[in-house]
């Protein structure tokens, strides 16, 4: 297992032990906010405060490149199905799209309006969805997902609904793609039809923001971590709660499956 911190280290875990495998890796003390495995298993992406976009490589646990354009923190990263492109979104209200190869960006970068905490890419590569909340702060904030051509650009739906500060999106694969989920600092996590852009439900249960959602390898399972200091796990089949919520003494700020989908991981 790999983790990221804000004390500016990235570091692999055994899960049998829980001990830590070999030295943390480092490139500068800029905190990591996030990062994400490669398809293939052979590389991490992560983000910094920096505002830098670094690629690792898994052996040698050393910056292979680092691609530099936002102008504040990078919040999140997502790889393209294929490897071949990462996804940022940045403090700084873009979203831009990386060739891995080349280093360079694809697109010119996308003003999305509002810091992108969160951004995926859609199962079938033809359009990825940012999550924030819109400023100025003394006009009233817009917290609503957004919806971009990923060939052109373009700004293809947005999505209203939640009241606060979306954190966290996914767009499953499993088990038809068509169904976009966001978590949000409103307490609430909300599924959408990507064929329509309705929403579909809402689940509710956590008491304060939820800050991270994950879904199971077979897309069944939806895992939550909150400001509640609690984990839970969803049916999507019915959208209720699978079980009592998975109690933690701190908040909770990350969740993660195995990719067998048998174990969770939680970060606080």
């Amino acid at each position: 297992m790999m983790t990221c911190s804000r004390d500016g280290s990235l570091r692999v875990w055994n899960l049998k032990s829980g001990k830590q495998i070999g030295n943390d890796w480092r490139d500068g003390k800029s905190e990591v906010f996030t990062m994400a495995l490669s398809p293939d298993g052979k590389k991490v992406v992560s983000g910094s405060k920096d505002g830098e976009v670094r690629l690792w490589d898994i052996e040698t646990g050393k910056v292979v490149a680092k691609w530099m354009g936002h102008t504040d923190g990078v919040t999140s990263v997502c790889w393209s199905r294929d490897g071949r492109g990462v996804l940022s979104g940045s403090d700084d209200g873009t979203a831009k799209q990386w060739d891995v190869k080349s280093g360079k960006t694809i697109l010119t970068p996308i003003e999305t309006g509002h810091p992108a905490l969160t951004v995926v890419y859609s199962p079938d590569m033809t359009m990825f969805a940012t999550g924030g909340y819109e400023q100025p702060w003394d006009t009233g904030n817009k917290y609503h997902v957004k919806i971009w051509n990923l060939k052109t650009g373009e700004l293809v739906a947005t999505l209203k609904g939640h009241t606060e500060e979306v954190f966290f999106l996914v767009w499953p694969e499993a088990p038809d793609g068509k169904t976009l989920i966001s978590g949000s600092y409103d307490q609430s996590i909300r599924t959408w039809d990507t064929t329509t852009w309705k929403q579909i439900a809402v689940l509710e249960g956590h008491t304060e923001g939820v800050f991270a959602i994950a879904i199971s390898p077979n897309g069944r399972i939806l895992a939550s971590a909150s400001e509640d200091k609690t984990a839970r796990l969803w049916n999507l089949s019915n959208n209720q709660p699978i079980s009592s919520p998975l109690q933690h003494q701190p908040l909770v700020k990350s969740v993660s499956f195995s990719v067998d989908g048998k174990l969770l991981a939680t970060g606080c």
